[in-house]
């Protein structure tokens, strides 16, 4: 996972002073990082019997689903209010400074339906615990989470309780 490490920039100051930005889309133009990403989240997953694989807007669109190809599973993205046409379950969330909300649609998850969270970075926690919410709400059960990053030192992993959570690469600063 080193390899995959130097794949990401680090951007200081981004998106605003203080803050040290992990860039992602150096590791995605890069084949082989791209191959290595996607082949450790299927081996990760691989025979847990995931029906659907659902990423959250906007990375987690990303890897969700090229990795649903993958384990020969569906794809549901969740997303911002206003950009599902259908009929959807909403939930709202408390940020560090604000509010988010996010939708999907009703009928995406069939009840009993193993369901896998994919998204690029676990920093806070707060979106995917939302996300598991919905999940649970429309009756599906959540297989378990995983990211591409997660920022260690912000404790997101504790909001998740007793989900499996995974993160293929971890930053403590």
């Amino acid at each position: 996972m080193d390899t995959l490490k130097q794949l990401i920039r680090e951007v200081p100051d981004f998106p605003k002073k203080g803050i040290l930005f992990y860039d992602i889309t150096t590791l995605l133009k890069d084949r082989e990082g791209l191959r290595a990403t996607i082949d450790a989240f299927r081996e990760r997953y691989a025979g847990l019997g995931v029906d659907v694989v659902l990423g959250i807007e906007a990375r987690g669109f990303i890897f969700a689903p090229v990795l649903a190809y993958a384990l020969g599973a569906g794809f549901v993205p969740v997303r911002k209010p206003k950009k599902l046409p259908s009929l959807c379950a909403t939930i709202s969330y408390d940020l560090e400074y604000g509010t988010d909300t996010l939708e999907i649609h009703r009928d995406a998850i069939a009840p009993g339906s193993r369901v896998l969270i994919l998204d690029d970075l676990l920093a806070t926690g707060g979106t995917a615990k939302a996300v598991t919410q919905l999940v649970e709400q429309l009756g599906g059960t959540v297989a378990g989470l995983g990211f591409m990053v997660e920022l260690t030192f912000l404790g997101g992993r504790e909001k998740l309780g007793s989900y499996d959570v995974y993160s293929l690469l971890q930053y403590d600063k």
